[in-house]
């Protein structure tokens, strides 16, 4: 059988992207890995979602249920369960998977999207020194121990890292009744929203002690306790500083990789900031026919924008497969002056107005964000504070670019 897209992946992103491919027409089918739908929404049970997409307050069960009864009652998806994709091939458009009722299948495709996800940063991907005894955990996987399989994870608790999932895990193990010590982050600022501090950390007296980091984690069958100590302007521990913590559990919040292992050895260009592919504004990659969204392309802070993403993404591989997708001639997106990183890579020439997204590198107050083409500035605002830990976007009218976009800060 051969279906127009063939999306991997039943996360937000992909399930947007199967929804909007289908509406174009295209016959599709989404390969999940896990026993259902939804991906890391099933186990994110606080709310917070949707208020932007839905323009409600949703958990995260509830936001991917509302997609999940949507894809599954849309006739022309097909949902295979329990697939593992072992292999795609760009050039013949062909995807290799294992599952259950399937077995070992190769499928013929018209387009693929990578919606794939990410995965966290272990102790060893951060090269922490110690033992390792139990009691250490992404704050993902404590997550899904607590809010899926009822574990409790720990009772004295220290989390490393001050990412959006760090945050929340340390209200929730406070909910379970244990004490969070204490949330130690690397940098001088946090990775996470300013939301998730206020309603996480403040509103319940949890510390959050900056430009800190664990130095050794001690303990032979169970963490017994950790030396912390501050860090200098290079991110060194100052050792002489150095002081024990007790505790049993430390959660691990140190950052988040895209999830491209299956894609790496095929001709697809990897941006060095954010491990995501490059693409264009119609989320294509290099490979023509392969399109990328949601975390696998770059990490979001709010899943609203992953399935806006999923959206483009899914339209846009549903007209390459039907020989619809229009492109031209493409403008570069470029960053620079404390913007990290703008995204989509390309966009192309034409009448209609394009969304472009950006992070900043550090946290800036009053802050001037400018768009630059051609020499000519075509767009220009003033924030009141810029911080790595918030997805900014811009509107551009694509009519006023030429030869390249570049997105700069004026602080």
């Amino acid at each position: 059988m051969r279906y127009d897209v063939a999306i991997i992946g039943g996360g937000p992103a992909g399930m947007a992207a199967a929804l909007s491919a289908r509406e174009k027409g295209a016959t599709v089918a989404i390969f999940e890995r896990d026993v259902r739908l939804g991906g890391i929404l099933n186990q994110c049970i606080h709310n917070g979602f949707g208020l932007h997409y839905f323009k409600e307050e949703l958990t995260g069960p509830e936001y991917a249920k509302r997609f999940r009864d949507k894809v599954e009652a849309t006739e022309g998806i097909d949902i295979f369960l329990e697939a593992m994709v072992l292999d795609i091939n760009p050039q013949e458009k062909t995807i290799t998977f294992v599952n259950p009722e399937k077995g070992f299948t190769t499928l013929s495709v018209g387009a693929i999207v990578l919606a794939m996800g990410c995965r966290e940063r272990t102790a060893g991907a951060i090269n922490m020194t110690g033992s390792r005894p139990a009691g250490i955990y992404t704050a993902g996987m404590a997550q899904r121990l607590s809010n899926i399989n009822g574990y409790m994870v720990g009772k004295k608790i220290v989390i490393l890292g001050s990412g959006d999932i760090g945050l929340i895990m340390a209200r929730r193990m406070t909910f379970e009744g244990a004490e969070v010590k204490m949330v130690l982050e690397l940098m001088p600022y946090s990775a996470g929203l300013k939301r998730n501090i206020v309603q996480c950390l403040d509103d319940y007296g949890i510390p959050l002690k900056f430009s800190y980091t664990v130095t050794r984690v001690i303990g032979k069958n169970r963490v017994e306790g950790l030396y912390i100590a501050p860090v200098d302007e290079n991110r060194r521990p100052i050792l002489e500083k150095e002081e024990f913590v007790e505790c049993d559990t430390l959660l691990l919040s140190v950052g988040l990789i895209p999830e491209n292992d299956l894609v790496n050895d095929k001709g697809i260009q990897f941006s060095p900031i954010t491990s995501g592919a490059i693409v264009d504004e119609h989320r294509q990659t290099c490979v023509e026919g392969v399109f990328a969204c949601g975390n696998v392309l770059h990490v979001h802070d709010l899943v609203d924008n992953v399935s806006e993403e999923g959206t483009i993404a899914g339209a846009s591989a549903a007209d390459y497969a039907m020989g619809k997708l229009s492109m031209g001639n493409k403008i570069p997106v470029l960053a620079k002056d404390g913007v990290r990183y703008a995204l989509p890579h390309y966009i192309y020439e034409g009448e209609d107005k394009v969304r472009v997204y950006f992070r900043v590198g550090q946290v800036y107050k009053n802050a001037t964000l400018i768009a630059t083409s051609g020499g000519e500035k075509v767009f220009s605002k003033k924030y009141m504070i810029l911080a790595p830990g918030e997805m900014g976007f811009v509107l551009l009218d694509k009519s006023k670019l030429k030869e390249s976009v570049t997105l700069s800060l004026e602080v």
